[in-house]
């Protein structure tokens, strides 16, 4: 049992360490390894199998949106970069560079892609010439680099894998649907699959993205009561069509500038269910998300028909979950732990004497809480049980969010609670970046959104500054 024990304290607690609490149990888990390109990490095998599933539900539902899978070039000519003048300066310092090819010097510069806009505008511009062309809605799976200065797994690397969406419309309205439709799913999906509950809105002039005219975004809240932007979705209007000169002939045989969106979402979603969900044990994995949602157990292996009956469970439940038999030679404790931190959902315990009883017992990883179950149940029961730890650990993650929304009325109280509280602050806003650039540069606080669904009018004035106001913004400390 010693080395079971040794096992939990390799991770330090979350309420001692937050940030070397989310480093241990990545690392325990055995989810990334750092690699010898600073700031860049390997994903290993238990997390990319996290990736794998969000990745093929994510792309089930963009398909069924009516999204078509492509792929770019990873490099982007300089002087293509340099079309869309906001775009550029929005990512100038995070950009690498490509300058030789071979040993000889490139005539121009590569930019390894930081995002794909342009390289979207510049195909576009030679697809599209009808309306009958249109729209375009199109997606692609890749990884882009940003030459970060800080980085932590998941969360923010150099190199990181993602979906970027890029699309094109005869309308503005067209677009803008398209652009609260995509939101929408991502949130669906976060609240849905990750048991992520999430705040759905549009950013402000200052956080919206560089060349675009309207983002909206997910923000959802980590244990530590942090903001962590979790997927965002672009209204770019024309701007990038008229600078690319992606136009095309209306029914009236006009011609007419497209109206663009893009939309994101990366591997930070695995920091997000890390932040969310895990505990001092490991990780906690929503049963809908995890590479493996039941491990069966075998106590006393060695014994006559324990083996065989855990071999036997283990192929039944193979048909209605994504089960797994541990029959490697450890002790059942280390099992247990092992299980614990990888964060399987459930783990079924099956000793000589439940095969006597013809039952075995049902562990949740989110609760802890034992049930037996008759051998003959176990098909129902499992998928049921399944279905209560994800259910569950979305309404704890939505009861810890909203038991750490605060509201502020003026900046004392703004103060406070960045200071003492972790958690979403509600304050009223006057519109004007002064105020935003203030909060942020004297309390480390950001606007994280200007939510869709509570538009309450919680003071007549700005937190800020003390004039009147009208927006009600969510604020908070983030990742």
């Amino acid at each position: 049992m010693a080395k079971d024990k040794k096992l939990v304290e390799a991770i330090t607690s979350m309420e001692e360490d937050f940030a070397q609490w989310y480093t241990d149990v990545v690392k325990k888990a055995e989810l990334i390894d750092y690699s010898s390109v600073k700031g860049c990490m390997i994903i290993k095998p238990a997390g990319y199998a996290i990736w794998e599933n969000i990745q093929a539900e994510l792309d089930r539902r963009f398909k069924a949106a009516g999204v078509e899978n492509v792929y770019m070039p990873m490099f982007i000519p300089e002087s293509l970069l340099e079309r869309e003048k906001d775009h550029v300066e929005g990512f100038a310092p995070e950009v690498a560079w490509v300058t030789h090819g071979g040993m000889n010097k490139l005539q121009e510069r590569l930019c390894v892609r930081p995002t794909s806009e342009t390289l979207f505008c510049d195909f576009y511009h030679n697809l599209i010439q009808s309306y009958r062309d249109l729209p375009k809605v199109y997606n692609q799976w890749c990884s882009v680099v940003r030459w970060e200065k800080e980085t932590r797994p998941f969360l923010r690397s150099r190199e990181f894998l993602w979906q970027e969406g890029h699309t094109a419309h005869a309308t503005a309205e067209e677009a803008e649907q398209r652009t609260v439709q995509m939101l929408n799913l991502y949130a669906d999906f976060c609240e849905e699959v990750l048991a992520l509950p999430v705040i759905r809105g549009q950013k402000t002039e200052k956080e919206k993205f560089a060349g675009a005219e309207e983002t909206y975004t997910i923000e959802a809240l980590m244990h530590d009561g942090k903001a962590l932007q979790s997927g965002t979705s672009h209204n770019f209007g024309d701007g990038f069509a008229r600078a690319f000169e992606i136009q095309y002939t209306d029914k009236e045989n006009k011609l007419q500038y497209v109206h663009q969106t893009s939309w994101g979402l990366s591997t930070r979603l695995i920091g997000a269910i890390i932040m969310a969900h895990g505990d001092d044990s490991g990780l906690v994995l929503p049963p809908r998300i995890a590479p493996v949602q039941a491990v069966v157990i075998p106590v006393q292996q060695r014994k006559e028909g324990v083996l065989e009956k855990a071999a036997e469970l283990c192929g039944r439940l193979k048909t209605v979950c994504r089960a797994k038999l541990d029959d490697s030679d450890k002790s059942p404790g280390w099992k247990f732990s092992e299980q614990e931190m990888r964060g399987i959902p459930v783990r079924i315990e099956l000793g000589p004497k439940d095969i006597e009883a013809g039952k075995c017992v049902v562990v949740r990883r989110d609760t802890r809480e034992k049930i037996e179950v008759d051998f003959a149940d176990l098909e129902t029961k499992v998928p049921q049980i399944l279905d209560a730890v994800q259910n569950d650990m979305f309404e704890r993650a939505r009861a810890h969010r909203d038991a750490h929304i605060w509201d502020a009325h003026n900046y004392e109280e703004l103060a406070d609670i960045a200071v003492n509280k972790p958690g979403f602050i509600r304050g009223m806003w006057c519109g004007a970046q002064a105020c935003e650039d203030k909060i942020k540069e004297d309390l480390a606080v950001t606007s994280r959104c200007m939510p869709f669904h509570d538009r309450e009018q919680i003071a007549d004035t700005c937190v800020c500054c003390g004039k009147p106001a009208h927006k009600l913004v969510y604020w908070g400390k983030a990742y």
